[in-house]
């Protein structure tokens, strides 16, 4: 560790530059993967706030909430607890005439269980009746405020926003809560009474107990989201990769530096200095270097991420960071260890002598 700070300190010019390309790689690592967690994240911010472990959905609509319809009779055979809360979900256009259109998923709830009783705008209150609803932040962020009246796709029926929550989008779209009468009018067909789109339980051995439904796990049919898996495949085969050409490109800067200070290695080996305690010092000096670039790199993502505009999603997963970072330290020893094989087997006769 002596020999490793010591060269550090001679060398500031050299070293600080392959800190630096430590920092953009770690900077570049750390941003892209909080960019997949956030967009991952707007996928599947509502279904996490329901505390759901298991989903009810009809059997036929291949895992799918948008597609999926449960009757009113189906609810009954159910029987719902207070651990179970109906829902019905759709895809609306939200219109307001002073403000722009906004691209959303209404998801209908019942006052009496447990998913609309825990929702708690952070501003506003929440939904008391059938033409109140409840949207996310996203909708103030752009432009809309408490006591607007807004319209649903072609309807003319007015409501009015009297509460923002956090965190609340599906499917990358802003949530807007309201009741199931509402959602009903969206979404009902001729010969039927639709109750809702699926059955939300806090517990994950909840059944249906009709044929013509289906109990999934809250994981499987998050997976089955469009997008979702695809998206994270993505994401993680570009990190994947940006880990790989990190260790690339440190191993080659490593095995460069080492081929210059070579003759200074050679002469502390003829002076009778073993090759483990010469190995250990440029192991040493990239886990000092990789440290240090890490930490810096951090420092930056902090910055960025609190510089970041609302609308762009990005979210740290802590564990994931720190797993990411021993990785990045990992990466490091191994591309020492290649040029580190070099002084195990230097001459040093021939090397100072040329």
């Amino acid at each position: 560790m002596y020999l490793a700070l010591k060269e550090i300190r001679h060398e500031k010019l050299r070293y600080t530059l392959i800190i630096a390309m430590i920092v953009l790689i770690t900077y570049l690592i750390f941003i892209l993967s909080g960019l997949a967690t956030g967009l991952a994240g707007e996928n599947t911010q509502a279904i996490e706030s329901w505390d759901a472990k298991s989903v009810v959905l009809n059997r036929d609509a291949n895992v799918n909430l948008s597609q999926s319809t449960i009757t009113d009779a189906q609810v009954k055979k159910a029987k719902l607890t207070k651990n179970q809360a109906l829902i019905g979900q759709a895809p609306v256009v939200v219109k307001h005439s002073d403000r722009k259109k906004e691209s959303a998923q209404f998801v209908g709830v019942k006052k009496n269980q447990y998913i609309a009783k825990a929702l708690t705008p952070s501003n506003g209150r929440q939904a008391r009746n059938n033409k109140e609803v409840v949207a996310d932040e996203q909708f103030k962020a752009d432009g809309y405020k408490l006591g607007d009246k807004i319209k649903f796709n072609s309807s003319s029926t007015k409501y009015t926003i009297v509460g923002f929550v956090k965190d609340a989008k599906l499917n990358v779209a802003p949530v807007v809560y309201g009741s199931l009468k509402t959602w009903q009018e969206l979404r009902d067909f001729p010969g039927g009474r639709l109750a809702g789109s699926a059955i939300i339980s806090k517990t994950a051995k909840f059944k249906g107990r009709d044929k013509a439904l289906k109990t999934y796990s809250n994981s499987y049919f998050i997976s089955k989201l469009p997008g979702y898996a695809a998206q994270n495949t993505t994401f993680g085969f570009m990190i994947g990769f940006l880990m790989i050409i990190s260790l690339v490109i440190i191993a080659v800067f490593l095995y460069i530096l080492t081929i210059q200070a070579l003759p200074t290695y050679a002469v502390l080996r003829a002076q009778g200095i073993p090759a483990a305690v010469l190995v250990k010092t440029i192991i040493s000096q990239s886990l000092i270097l990789m440290a240090g670039g890490i930490v810096i790199g951090a420092l930056l993502t902090f910055i960025t991420a609190n510089m970041i505009p609302f609308g762009v999603p990005i979210s740290f997963n802590v564990p994931m960071l720190a797993g990411m970072s021993i990785g990045l330290l990992l990466m490091g020893v191994i591309g020492a260890a290649i040029p580190a094989r070099k002084i195990a087997t230097v001459d040093p006769v021939r090397v100072i002598g040329g």
